[in-house]
């Protein structure tokens, strides 16, 4: 997971945790996972894609993915639902799934254990965030489920610095490298 310092200087990123989903050489994705869309709910959400939700079917909330294709979906799922060339195992706990198919599935009180619906995604070119990393711009930490999926949003990035060790009163602005 990528945690935003407060050196990263771009307010779209401010106090954000990112959850990686794809890394190579020609460019890097991942999505926000602790800022709700608040103009847009589940409900409107399905009813714009004529999805119809089961009475026990959990209610999310839309995240904020990302600045990149806001309006493009993705949902960010425990590894125990999988689409066959949907889906994309990002490691042995979590998966992506960008079709309107896992939306159904959820509308249905089906689907994943965990999911989060997002909005958008963050990219970066080839050695872009290699390059962020090197100015400070954010930490990493190891993700849980708590950090991914749970619904203490404003809590999460405080949550994902106190993994590290870190209070972050003692954050600066100033970053430097030894």
């Amino acid at each position: 997971m990528l945690i935003a310092m407060p050196s990263m200087g771009d307010p779209r990123f401010e106090k954000t945790l990112i959850f990686m989903c794809a890394h190579a050489d020609d460019g890097a994705l991942g999505l926000v996972v602790n800022r709700r869309v608040e103009e847009v709910s589940q409900s409107d959400l399905f009813d714009k894609l004529d999805l119809h939700t089961a009475p026990d079917a959990e209610i999310r909330h839309v995240h904020y993915g990302g600045p990149v294709e806001t309006g493009r979906g993705f949902v960010l799922h425990s590894a125990d639902y999988h689409i066959d060339e949907a889906t994309l195992e990002v490691d042995d706990k979590v998966s992506m799934t960008a079709t309107v198919d896992i939306l159904k599935a959820l509308a249905a009180g089906e689907g994943p254990r965990n999911a989060m619906i997002a909005l958008g995604y963050a990219g970066w070119g080839g050695g872009q965030l290699e390059g962020e990393l090197q100015r400070n711009g954010w930490l990493t930490c190891d993700s849980d489920d708590d950090l991914i999926f749970g619904v203490n949003d404003e809590g999460k990035w405080e949550a994902a610095l106190a993994k590290l060790g870190v209070n972050p009163t003692w954050l600066s602005t100033e970053g430097g490298s030894a």
